[in-house]
């Protein structure tokens, strides 16, 4: 058999991609490299295995004649240009199973953070300053907590919140009404999740659809004071517009753990706003979440 050789180029579990060595694989691990090294590293490569920080793009693809199969460890295939592939005969997949337990509980990890202001409290504390007082919270029992996209994510978050005691109103337009009811759920119109919601969170792709949804005319219809939380990707939301939102009082918090431009600019205004918390793209970032997609793009 010829030798097949695969190439990793993000932070993928080293020991579940032993599925690939004992094919036969020939096997090469780097990570942070720039376009111009990838391209050059894997010259002769017939598979390439990325996470989110790689884009895959149609000029890199026109370098690498070899390449018939990329592999996406985790959710998604947002960063590689599907349709430049298929023109190719290069094969995409992804493993959507791998994470999302692992993103739905970063979710309500950052939810109960901008509603209890846990790392802005942690972070006075560290300079030796005790205040109780500046960080009242508010509880999340009896709150609605709404939700873009109803999918094996969203499900999970919602199934949690109930737990806090939340009202879930869920706006999925694959979601029948039945479904949700048998979930205990509500499905509304994105409008009347807008409207409800006392905190928002999004799980959905980027689409053409999807791209800024939460943006200006969204966060007109949201009650004063609401609490926005995302942990899918960057470009769902206008990040201009989000702080226009918060400094007008319309959002009160905001947690992100995904941005438009990745890594996050160290002069981002996103990382300076008091009232709100930036996690560096986390939401996959667990042992059994990083084992589990390496181990099913492997297999």
């Amino acid at each position: 058999m010829t030798n097949i050789k695969v190439f990793i180029d993000d932070d993928v579990n080293e020991e579940k991609l032993a599925p690939l060595r004992d094919a036969g694989f020939t096997v090469e691990r780097r990570i942070k490299l720039s376009t111009e090294e990838l391209a050059e590293a894997m010259m002769d490569f017939d598979g390439l295995i990325v996470r989110s920080e790689t884009k895959v793009s149609s000029d890199l693809m026109d370098r690498l004649p070899s390449l018939r199969v990329i592999g996406r460890a985790g959710v998604g295939v947002d960063n590689i240009d599907v349709k430049a592939a298929t023109a190719r005969g290069i094969v995409v997949m992804n493993a959507p199973d791998g994470n999302p337990i692992t993103t739905a509980e970063h979710t309500v990890a950052l939810l109960v953070s901008i509603a209890r202001n846990v790392p802005q409290a942690h972070a006075l504390l560290q300079t030796d300053v005790w205040d109780k007082k500046k960080f009242i919270g508010v509880e999340l029992n009896g709150k609605t907590l709404g939700i873009i996209g109803l999918g094996r994510i969203g499900g999970h978050v919602a199934k949690i919140a109930k737990g806090f005691g939340m009202n879930i109103f869920a706006y999925d337009p694959f979601v029948s009404v039945e479904q949700a009811k048998d979930l205990g759920f509500e499905v509304r119109s994105l409008s009347d999740v807008f409207a409800n919601a006392d905190f928002l969170t999004i799980h959905t792709p980027v689409t053409n659809e999807t791209r800024n949804i939460i943006g200006k005319d969204a966060f007109r219809q949201m009650k004063k004071g609401v609490r926005l939380i995302n942990c899918a990707r960057g470009g769902l939301i206008d990040e201009n517009a989000l702080l226009e939102a918060i400094e007008n009082g319309t959002v009160a918090a905001a947690a992100l753990d995904v941005f438009f431009n990745e890594p996050l600019p160290n002069d981002s205004p996103l990382l300076n706003n008091p009232k709100i918390i930036t996690t560096p793209h986390l939401g996959a970032s667990t042992t059994e979440a990083q084992e589990g997609v390496a181990f099913t793009v492997a297999g």
